[in-house]
């Protein structure tokens, strides 16, 4: 059969393949034009010898070396290279499978002739085997001593030679085969030659097919088709994508290939800067690690941070110092380096001095000195001791904050301070993570690093303004760093390593509780840092603020003088407020008047006179937080709480006539002083003959109940009481007794409930000239905590009932009224 066949391989391709042992590719042809690969398959019968193939596919026409290592194959080669038979050619499904039956095997296969059978050095038979024409295989015949199968020959469907679409397919195939081949690190160049010349199609088809860099089950699907233009569009779909992913890979490859020669050129200058840095006196990262080194040698870190270190440090000095991770690495380890792990400040106990520290800062704030004073005597007795959470609550400007200043000298420590108003991110507690690009600790571990101590005196200020969003809840991460169980081992992100801040006392400061989360406020220790009367802040400024201004504006003390009449005027005329902070800003502006007539060249000195306030200030700015008397039923004084301290407020209430029971309320009231307002009302109707009104009044007189400053929002339930007697003053039209003002909640029932802000209100009964105040029986325990000299020339008048406020605050004269 091979006697007048043409020779299809040439001496070089057996050496080539000798080389390449286990290679599985097609062999070179060089197939003629007018080549027949059909030559042989008329002696083909029914039932052949069946060689099933590991993950390879044979296409008609196409040669392939198969290392054959299965005893059954073996034997069916022998046999089949004796006899000069052909045989069937077919592909496993696993590769798995060593003793394969039909269900194994893809039914789809070659006829295949032995070209020739070589022993290789290594004991190893490969056999070079051409693919003749397609054959379905319909069942297995024998298994022993090798598998034969009964066989049907398939013909391909070849389409009309007049068919143009056809012949661009092979064109298009041929050419983008040959683009494949031509990218190749060593491109057969015969091959592609013999490519371009051959034309016979489904040779052309065939080698392409069998030369696709994609798996055997794509190969054998492509086998299966029996129309040849079909197979061909699916042939150039398959070379398509595989050609694109050709070019990604050499572009990729090109990249890659750009960048590490860069990386090469740097790395050569890189060299050659260290041996110039030898010659000058050393590299420069070796020294900055040296003295890192030296640094880690005198701190007194425990040895699991001691073994973070050097393990860091060890990472820093194999990186590149151009390295993008250099920066990142050596900031960490700084931050590492310069914590001060287990450095303390030593506290100062003596107590008589640290007590005339803090009465010299402050005036007032007994409460807070005297838990400062506790803290310290324990801290004596005991050596050591967890710090306590201290918050400090209350208005704004009465010195909540330059408190903690006060004590950090009074401690003798360090004093840091944060601002936690607006903040929104977690991060800012806990640090960053150090895979993100700008990783820092958190403020609590960067205030830590500032002080240089691991005892300081931290203020967390204003603690109440924390918000949360989706980059987590502040007051949440905050929990760790106040409760006293959990911030011995405090976890920030970046440093990632415990630090222990139980030796740290930290005093927040906050203007209203309501907005701080209750797991929070439970592991605070809560002092009020109530408002000041107008004696303690005429005596602030002539201690503390007008000195401070003084000094601040460049003005000689000698040369100035304020009597404490002119501080009380600044005080009562141009100032409300609980704290001293708009009062600073007063002096301040009296202070600049002054200064600008020195700097003028008017060198005498000046007595700041009431007159001179006056003239300095302009015209008088408060007036309505003043008692306006009793001459109109109706009107009655209340006290409420405000974010500033405590303010009086009147409640208005006036009869008109008219039909239908209406109630009018006005003052932008909030919805809970509405329902007092409701509240009192009803009560009152179903109290007529209690208050000596006649029922008919409520169905031909209109209620206007109003609370003056209509701009300024107002809510609560402290002027239930205040209501209740200003409705009963109009009905009645009885006067309320001169300088009384009253605050309390009241019940559908008549009861009077205790209410909040007893010192602040207490305050502005005072600023305004009030005599009496009425407040519920259980408000006495506000009144006893507050100090003697904040009541003076106030009597306080407990009740439990409505009818005991009503007896108390109207008097017998009637206001005459001409509508009744």
């Amino acid at each position: 059969m091979m006697k007048n066949k043409k020779r299809l391989f040439t001496e070089e391709s057996y050496d080539d393949l000798e080389d390449n042992i286990g290679v599985v590719m097609p062999i070179l042809t060089e197939c003629d034009v007018d080549e027949d690969f059909m030559e042989g398959m008329d002696e083909v019968g029914t039932v052949v010898p069946i060689l099933p193939l590991r993950n390879m596919v044979l296409f008609p026409g196409v040669a392939i070396p198969v290392v054959v290592g299965r005893p059954k194959s073996m034997r069916l080669i022998k046999d089949a290279a004796q006899k000069k038979t052909l045989i069937g050619v077919v592909c496993q499904k696993e590769m798995e499978i060593e003793d394969p039956a039909l269900d194994d095997l893809h039914l789809t296969g070659v006829i295949g002739e032995i070209v020739r059978v070589l022993e290789m050095p290594d004991g190893a038979t490969t056999v070079i085997l051409q693919g003749k024409k397609r054959f379905t295989l319909n069942d297995l015949t024998d298994a022993e001593p090798y598998l034969r199968g009964n066989i049907t020959l398939l013909d391909d469907v070849l389409p009309e030679q007049t068919d143009r679409e056809f012949e661009a397919l092979i064109s298009t195939i041929k050419d983008l085969t040959i683009k494949m081949m031509s990218a190749m690190a060593n491109p057969p160049r015969d091959l592609i030659f013999s490519i371009k010349n051959n034309k016979n199609v489904q040779y052309q088809i065939n080698f392409s097919a069998s030369n696709i860099p994609s798996g055997a089950t794509e190969k054998q699907q492509l086998l299966q088709i029996d129309d040849l233009k079909e197979r061909a569009y699916r042939l150039l779909f398959i070379l398509n994508r595989e050609y694109q992913l050709i070019e990604l890979k050499a572009s990729i490859q090109m990249k890659t290939h750009e960048d590490i020669n860069q990386q090469q050129k740097e790395y050569f200058l890189q060299q050659q800067i260290k041996t110039i840095q030898e010659e000058l006196g050393g590299n420069i990262n070796e020294l900055e690690i040296k003295e890192l080194r030296a640094k880690a040698a005198k701190k007194k870190w425990s040895k699991e941070v001691s073994e973070v270190f050097e393990k860091e440090v060890r990472k820093l000095e194999r990186l590149h110092p151009q390295s993008p991770d250099f920066s990142i690495q050596t900031q960490y380890v700084q931050t590492i380096v310069n914590l001060p792990w287990n450095e303390y400040s030593k506290d100062n106990f003596n107590l008589k001095r640290a007590e005339k520290v803090l009465n010299r800062d402050h005036y007032g704030l007994e409460k807070v000195k005297e838990r400062i004073i506790e803290h310290l005597a324990v801290l004596k007795l005991k050596g050591d001791m967890k710090s306590p959470i201290i918050c400090l609550y209350g208005p704004p400007g009465v010195g909540k904050t330059s408190l903690g200043k006060s004590v950090a000298e009074a401690l003798n420590r360090k004093y840091v301070r944060v601002s936690l108003g607006g903040l929104h991110d977690e991060a800012e507690i806990r640090g960053h993570r150090r895979t993100y690009i700008g990783a820092m600790s958190g403020r609590i571990i960067q205030n830590i690093q500032k002080a240089g101590t691991s005892n300081p005196v931290f203020v967390l200020d204003e603690i109440d303004k924390i918000t949360s969003d989706f980059k987590g809840d502040p007051s949440s991460a905050l929990l760790e760093v106040l409760d006293p169980e959990q911030n011995t081992t405090f976890h920030d992100n970046y440093l990632d390593i415990d630090y222990d801040l139980s030796r740290v006392m930290f005093i927040a400061t906050a203007n209203n509780l309501n907005t701080i989360s209750q797991p929070l406020l439970d592991r605070m220790e809560l002092i009020e840092v109530s408002g000041y009367i107008l004696e303690e802040k005429v005596e602030i400024a002539a201690r503390h603020l007008v000195p401070k201004q003084l000094d601040t504006h460049g003005v000689p003390k000698e040369k100035v003088s304020f009597p404490k009449k002119s501080l009380q005027l600044i005080v009562e005329s141009y100032t409300r407020e609980s704290g001293v902070r708009e009062l600073d800003k007063k002096i301040a502006k009296v202070v600049r008047k002054i200064a600008k007539r020195f700097a003028l060249g008017d060198d005498s000195a000046v007595q700041v006179t009431p007159a001179l306030v006056k003239e300095f200030l302009g015209a008088v700015e408060y007036t309505r937080d003043k008692y306006q008397g009793n001459e109109y039923a109706g009107v009655v004084t209340g006290l409420a709480w405000t974010a500033v301290g405590g303010e009086i407020l009147f409640v208005e209430s006036s009869l008109s006539k008219g039909k239908g029971e209406k109630l009018t309320l006005t003052g932008n009231l909030g919805a809970v002083m509405k329902e007092s307002a409701m509240l009192a009302l009803e009560y009152i109707r179903s109290h007529t003959k209690l208050f000596g009104i006649q029922e008919e009044m409520f169905e031909n007189w209109n209620v206007h109940i109003h609370v003056p400053e209509g701009a300024i929002p107002k809510d609560g339930p402290s002027a239930g009481v205040t209501m209740v007697t200003s409705l009963v003053s109009a009905f009645t039209q009885r006067k309320v007794k001169a300088n009384l003002a009253m605050t309390g909640e009241i019940t559908l029932r008549g009861k009077v409930l205790p209410v909040g802000g007893i010192k602040e209100k207490i305050l502005a009964a005072k600023r305004a000239g009030i005599k009496d105040i009425i407040l519920c029986t259980e408000n006495q325990k506000d009144v006893e905590e507050i100090k003697e000299d904040y009541l003076k020339g106030l009597t306080f008048h407990y009740v439990k009932d409505i009818a005991d406020v009503i007896d108390f605050a109207l008097t017998d004269e009637v206001v005459k009224n001409p509508q009744f």
